[in-house]
C-alpha cells in the first residue's frame, strides 16, 4: 500500500532491548497528511530499525510517498494497528493542470483519452444478472 503526502510531525524515537533475543531495537513514528482534497487524511506510520531511520532521513515538511504494510496485534484483550513503512521516497511532482503554464523548453503533455462507460454504473435493482459476489 502507498500513501503520498507531507510530513507534519516527527515523533520522538523509541528504543529498547528485545526480551526474546537480547538485541537492541529502535523505532520512530511520523505523521503524514495527504496533500490534496477538501478533507485531507492523516496517517501515523513507523519506521523500524536504526539503519532504516537513517536511510530514509525523514524531515518535517517533506513531500513523500510511503510504502507500508498494515498488521494488527493484540495486547491485554485490545487490538492495535501497526502501520510499518518499508520504503520511503520523495513524492513525484504532479503533472500540470490543464491550462497551467508549461516551463520553457518542455513540451506540453498530451491529453489522455477519457474512458466513458457504455452503460450506467447504477443498474436497476431487479437486474440479478450482475456478477457481483454479494
Amino acid at each position: 500500500m502507498e500513501f503520498t503526502g507531507r510530513i507534519i510531525a516527527v515523533l520522538e524515537a523509541r528504543s529498547g532491548v528485545s526480551a526474546r533475543t537480547g538485541n537492541t531495537w529502535k523505532t520512530q513514528d511520523y505523521v503524514i497528511e495527504e496533500s490534496m482534497g477538501q478533507f485531507p487524511k492523516r496517517m501515523v506510520f513507523n519506521v523500524f530499525g536504526e539503519d532504516n531511520i537513517q536511510r530514509f532521513n525523514i524531515q518535517m515538511g517533506q513531500e513523500l510517498t510511503v510504502s507500508f504494510d498494515v498488521n494488527a496485534r493484540e495486547y491485554n484483550g485490545r487490538w492495535f494497528n501497526d502501520i510499518r513503512a518499508w520504503n520511503v521516497v520523495p513524492a513525484t511532482p504532479a503533472a500540470p493542470a490543464a491550462g497551467a503554464p508549461v516551463a520553457a523548453g518542455t513540451a506540453p503533455a498530451a491529453a489522455a483519452p477519457v474512458a466513458t462507460p457504455a452503460t450506467s454504473t447504477f443498474e436497476s435493482a431487479e437486474d440479478s444478472s450482475s456478477d457481483l459476489p454479494f
